[in-house]
């Protein structure tokens, strides 16, 4: 005779139970961060699922340092992107139907995306691969969000 005995922590909600309820796309405006959001709302039209595009403003010192307005030009990248989303969903209205909110903030991108996820309970995050070389040897936001082993993570080239 065997026992089974489950060990599961009581949680507030289930993730992926019935499908994911929330896919979080993290957004900067860079090539694969937009494949990534295109790969995601895919996945949220068939799921049925809420896209959450998620863009976290970096701050940087060095900008500040040198006079440029980092924070007049984040806000400007965020409302192109705001403008791109919907630009995209016009154009697709009808064949491709998916809800979708847009939230943005400023700091670091891999705690912004985290806390997002956290705050909306996303049940998978979506982000493009870095195009920054020296990521390949100190990480980059989408290595430290698979270490962190708290959603499934895709990562899109």
């Amino acid at each position: 005779m065997t026992e089974q005995h489950s060990q599961q922590p009581e949680h507030q909600f289930e993730r992926g139970t019935d499908g994911p309820k929330v896919i979080l796309a993290g957004v900067d405006g860079s090539d694969t961060s937009l494949r990534a959001a295109a790969y995601a709302a895919g996945l949220a039209r068939r799921q049925r699922a809420l896209l959450a595009l998620v863009y976290v403003q970096p701050v940087t010192a060095t900008g500040a340092a040198f006079g440029v307005p980092v924070g007049e030009t984040t806000d400007k990248i965020a409302e192109e992107l705001v403008a791109q989303i919907r630009q995209a969903t016009e154009h697709m209205r009808g064949t491709f139907d998916v809800r979708w909110e847009f939230r943005t903030s400023r700091g670091d991108p891999y705690t912004g995306l985290v806390k997002a996820a956290d705050e909306l309970k996303a049940d998978a995050v979506v982000v493009g691969a870095s195009e920054q070389a020296g990521h390949r040897i100190v990480g980059s936001v989408a290595v430290r969000l698979v270490k962190a082993g708290r959603w499934p993570v895709t990562v899109v080239p």
